[in-house]
């Protein structure tokens, strides 16, 4: 009897083994395949990225060369800063047009704008263009140097 319980336990204890074994298994592929996931998506996310800093290089070379308007530049500029959550880290190197889009970020647009009444539009106009002729140097001293904008490692 003493041996049919030892056999017993050897086989539980194979058995068990096995078990265990193809378990490490499942969790070295998950393991795996995790890491795998996760570099495609940084990947991904990479190249994102940085066809979004080159369309912010692009609209800066625009601004600078007058083949887009000062204000539409600094609008989609920020706003594809705050798109890569950059635009806290950026705006002190760029002052002048982060100064412009406050000033006129609560402006509507497209159908919003064509909603209002004329002298309601005149009026943020008349406010759009006097902040673009008082800012208009450092905007685009600011677009310049957005040009060759490559970001700076992260601590």
């Amino acid at each position: 009897m003493s041996t049919a319980l030892i056999i017993l336990g050897l086989i539980v204890i194979v058995a068990l083994s096995g078990y265990a074994t193809s378990l490490l298994l499942r969790l070295r592929r998950q393991t795996h395949s995790q890491r795998e996931a996760a570099l495609l998506r940084k990947a991904e996310a990479d190249a994102k990225r940085a066809g979004v800093l080159d369309d912010i290089r692009y609209i800066a070379t625009a601004m600078v060369e007058e083949r887009c308007e000062i204000s539409e530049g600094v609008v989609r500029i920020v706003k594809l800063f705050e798109a890569i959550s950059l635009s806290e880290r950026v705006s002190p190197d760029y002052p002048t047009l982060f100064m412009h889009f406050d000033r006129i970020k609560a402006h509507p647009i497209m159908e919003a704008r064509q909603a209002l009444p004329k002298q309601e539009r005149m009026k943020l106009d008349l406010a759009r263009m006097k902040s673009e002729a008082e800012l208009e140097e450092g905007i685009l001293h600011d677009a310049r140097k957005l040009m060759d904008y490559r970001p700076k490692a992260m601590h």
